[in-house]
């Protein structure tokens, strides 16, 4: 097969883990995995632990260009894989495929993310990505505009009445005109 990401490449028979198969693009570093063979490693290896403690440095790349998938030819679907993070990891559903750019399985060890790696294609764990950069992105709407000392003291009252037992009384009356 041809490296789906730097086309000068042939992706060769390789390992990101002992006994867990990919193939490895021998001009870009790229990997490209299946997920059935990812299931089926964690499923043979429920000890392995990832250690992030061997890698020295991340130098992870991210290509930003959509891919093709390397064995159909269809366009790969882009999947982030935490609010903090830019990187995407790139798949095909019609096979099952997940391409790793050079040092993204790295970043995924570190990042504790290695483990979920088939979570993260799914539905729910996107819908959570979304959700939390929003609230990020809401965070710093009012915290730019509030100051950080009253963003801080609003959050500690909205916490103080989420967790009152009259919350819904308190609310009211906050909410209610003075007499």
């Amino acid at each position: 097969m041809k490296c789906t990401s730097c086309k000068a490449g042939k992706l060769i028979p390789s390992f990101l883990e002992p006994q867990f198969r990919c193939h490895t693009c021998n001009h870009c570093g790229g990997n490209w995995i299946l997920i059935e063979d990812y299931i089926a490693w964690k499923e043979r290896h429920p000890e392995f632990e990832f250690n992030a403690d061997n890698i020295e440095s991340i130098d992870s790349e991210d290509t930003s260009k959509a891919l093709l998938c390397p064995v159909t030819g269809g366009i790969m679907s882009k999947f982030r894989i935490s609010k903090d993070s830019p990187h995407r990891l790139d798949y095909s559903p019609r096979v099952g495929g997940v391409w790793l750019d050079k040092g993204e399985w790295e970043l995924l060890v570190a990042e504790g993310l290695a483990g979920s790696l088939n979570a993260i294609l799914t539905e729910q764990w996107q819908h959570k990505v979304k959700l939390d950069s929003a609230r990020d992105a809401m965070a710093a709407l009012y915290r730019n505009k509030f100051g950080d000392v009253d963003y801080e003291k609003a959050v500690q009252i909205r916490d103080w009445l989420d967790a009152h037992e009259h919350k819904d009384e308190l609310r009211r009356f906050i909410m209610s005109p003075q007499s």
